[in-house]
């Protein structure tokens, strides 16, 4: 199975444009798609992504997906399993890493400074 990215060699990226809220997700939580493509209904492709959290920004229900998950918290603060109203929780600081198989639940989350996160997310190969 081939994946999906093209041959992108080193470029500055534009932190100021092409930031779109994922579906589901609240206003304050807003990806930024730096390669490939994921189509969750076929289970196939790939995709990297930058994530970036609003200051005070959370989620409320955990996440679960059938595609596995790598996420390296870039900047900033990100703070797992808070409940409902944004309290409680583990958190973590820049240059820490997470590996999700598919079905793993996971969050809510929240971030009290702000945070960006390097996602990639991938199906495995049929």
């Amino acid at each position: 199975m081939a994946i999906n990215k093209l041959h992108d060699e080193f470029r500055t990226l534009d932190m100021t444009t092409g930031w779109e809220v994922p579906t589901g997700y609240p206003s304050g939580i807003q990806q930024k798609i730096l390669s490939g493509g994921l189509d969750e209904e076929g289970r196939k492709g790939s995709r990297t992504r930058l994530l970036r959290f609003d200051p005070g920004t959370y989620t409320t229900v955990p996440f679960v997906h059938e595609y596995w998950e790598e996420v390296f918290l870039v900047t900033g603060d990100l703070t797992v399993g808070n409940d409902a109203q944004g309290k409680g929780g583990k958190s973590f600081a820049p240059f820490t890493y997470a590996c999700r198989p598919p079905g793993a639940y996971h969050g809510p989350f929240r971030s009290d400074t702000g945070c960006i996160l390097l996602e990639i997310h991938y199906f495995d190969p049929a």
